[in-house]
């Protein structure tokens, strides 16, 4: 299966800005449904500084488009199953390795 990859730049940051919210929210979710437990999972503090990290970037003009994985990748791989985004995050990954789609049909 083929990535969707962002259209425009507006799109990308649209991505990162809804990335950045459903990590909130899954970190809400937790903190409702695991009051009983003393921490979160291992991976969710570092996907959303990964995350947060990208969107300063681009708040500061340093963003730049690679061709190397984001750095929270083999992460959102190993514990995919229970990132509900999973997908907005490779749709992210795949646009960061390889650019803005700027060939795609506009639907």
């Amino acid at each position: 299966m083929s990535l969707q990859r962002a259209r425009s730049a507006e799109e990308y940051v649209e991505w990162i800005r809804q990335a950045v919210f459903e990590v909130q929210d899954l970190r809400s979710c937790m903190e409702y449904e695991l009051e009983e437990m003393e921490r979160f999972p291992a991976f969710l503090a570092h996907l959303e500084e990964g995350i947060t990290t990208i969107q300063q970037s681009m708040v500061d003009g340093e963003y730049h488009f690679g061709r190397e994985d984001l750095p929270f990748m083999d992460m959102v791989n190993r514990h995919a199953d229970d990132i509900p985004f999973a997908v907005l995050l490779r749709q992210i990954n795949e646009t960061h390795r390889k650019g803005i789609d700027v060939n795609a049909s506009n639907d």
